[in-house]
C-alpha cells in the first residue's frame, strides 16, 4: 500500500549506522514498532567505507565489530533515495566525541544534492544514540544530527519526557533515546546491555515521529483541498 493510496499512512525510514549492535538493536525495536503502528518501513543500515577496524588495538572492541559487520551484512544498505521516500526518518548513531560517527557523516554528505533541490524540507526527522559511558557524549551526538536537520528545513521531533518510560533510571535524555553500551564490547554478547527500558523508549520515539508526520500530512492534505 502506498502513501497515495492511503492519506494517513506515513513512510518512515530508520537509517543507523552502528558499529557493535547496540545503534542496530535500538533500530530494529524502532522499525518494530513502526509496523505495529501500520506505517511503511524501511530499515536500512549505513555501511562501513572502510575494511577495517579504526582501532586495531582495541583487540575485544575490533572482534565485536567485526562480529557484528558480519551479522549485519547481508541487510539492506542506506540510500540516499530512502530519504526521499520517507515523511519521516528517524536516525541512529554511536556517540564519537559528541559527534554522530564518520560512517553516518559520509552518508548525509552524498545527501547534498538532494538538499540542494530542497527534498528534505518539512521532513520529520529524530535520532537517537549510544555511548559508551552515561556521560559520554550523547546530546552532543544529537544536537550534531540536529544540526544537519536545521539547514535542511526539516521538522526536528524529540521524545521530550512526553512518556512515563523517558523516566526509566536507563532512559531520561529528552533529545533523543540513548543507551550506554558500556566501557568496552564484549565479542558474543553483542548489544545485551541495551536495557529492555531503553528498548520500550526507542518504540515510544518512534511512535511519537510517526504521529506528528501524520498530523502534519493529514494537515498538508486538508489544506490542499480548501
Amino acid at each position: 500500500m502506498s502513501t497515495e493510496d492511503t492519506a494517513g499512512t506515513v513512510r518512515i525510514a530508520i537509517v543507523y549506522y552502528s558499529g557493535t549492535g547496540n545503534i542496530h538493536r535500538l533500530a530494529t525495536a524502532a522499525a518494530a514498532a513502526a509496523e505495529q503502528t501500520g506505517a511503511q518501513t524501511r530499515l536500512r543500515r549505513v555501511p562501513e567505507y572502510v575494511n577495517e577496524s579504526l582501532a586495531p588495538g582495541f583487540t575485544e572492541w575490533t572482534q565485536a565489530w567485526s562480529e557484528h559487520a558480519e551479522a549485519v551484512r547481508h541487510l539492506p544498505a542506506a540510500d540516499i533515495d530512502d530519504l526521499e521516500w520517507a515523511d519521516a526518518i528517524l536516525w541512529g548513531s554511536p556517540g564519537r566525541f559528541g559527534l554522530l560517527a564518520a560512517p553516518l557523516k559520509h552518508f548525509i554528505d552524498r545527501a547534498w544534492p538532494l538538499a540542494a533541490r530542497r527534498g528534505l524540507v518539512n521532513k520529520v526527522m529524530s535520532s537517537f544514540t549510544s555511548t559508551g559511558a552515561p556521560h559520554g557524549g550523547q546530546e552532543g551526538t544529537i544536537l550534531s544530527l540536529n544540526t544537519v536537520f536545521y539547514h535542511w528545513g526539516a521538522i526536528i521531533v524529540p521524545p521530550g519526557l512526553a512518556d512515563d518510560i523517558q523516566l526509566a533510571p536507563s532512559n531520561g535524555n529528552p533529545y533523543g533515546v540513548s543507551s550506554v553500551s558500556g566501557p568496552k564490547a564484549v565479542p558474543g554478547r553483542l548489544a545485551e546491555n541495551v536495557t529492555d527500558d531503553n528498548l520500550a523508549a526507542i518504540a515510544f520515539q518512534t511512535r511519537r515521529t510517526i504521529e506528528i508526520a501524520t498530523a502534519l500530512r493529514l494537515g498538508s492534505l486538508a489544506g490542499a483541498t480548501r
